[in-house]
């Protein structure tokens, strides 16, 4: 398994348990799905609880979302009001993972640069459809994904959008 984290904060953003598509070599597009689970709901494989244990009626919480954000632990940001503040914070942050790209991958910097423009031209296109999420440490100065809902086989599926260069990979 691997686990992409985000380089700056070192935030786990999601896993290749999901199904994923590059695009243009520059974003993954990983499809989520909406769950509800309860929180304190383990179950274990062969695991029977007595009958001393039997549930006495007490609620448990119900954890409702997208299953790449619950499981791991992804944040909604709400500090993007409007197309501008975004476009001003991709930039700066685009100039970072560029500067690293340069240090690191001198061979990836011509496809970030012509690849990314394209695609945040599309993405932005339809900014009033997203919403932005950061990684478990609310850190702005690292990535922001981005959530759109598509109709996929007529369904409404959540799709997340993560920049391939602000990533590294972990294996396990």
């Amino acid at each position: 398994m691997r686990i992409y984290k985000d380089i700056i904060t070192g935030d786990e953003m999601f896993s290749d348990t999901y199904k994923m598509k590059l695009v243009d070599d520059v974003v993954y597009e990983v499809t989520g799905k909406l769950v509800t689970r309860q929180q304190d709901d383990i179950k274990i494989e062969g695991f029977n609880p007595s009958a001393e244990e039997a549930d006495e009626g007490t609620d448990s919480a119900v954890e409702r979302g997208v299953d790449v954000v619950l499981n791991h632990r992804l944040c909604e940001t709400y500090a993007f009001g409007d197309k501008k503040s975004y476009t001003l914070y991709l930039k700066d942050y685009m100039k970072k993972i560029l500067q690293r790209l340069e240090e690191k991958s001198p061979d990836q910097v011509d496809i970030f640069k012509t690849n990314m423009n394209k695609v945040m031209k599309e993405y932005l296109s339809r900014f009033k459809d997203l919403q932005f999420f950061t990684g478990e440490s609310m850190d702005c100065d690292g990535m922001v994904a981005m959530l759109e809902y598509r109709d996929i086989d007529g369904v409404s599926t959540p799709i997340l959008m993560f920049f391939k260069h602000g990533l590294e990979e972990e294996k396990f």
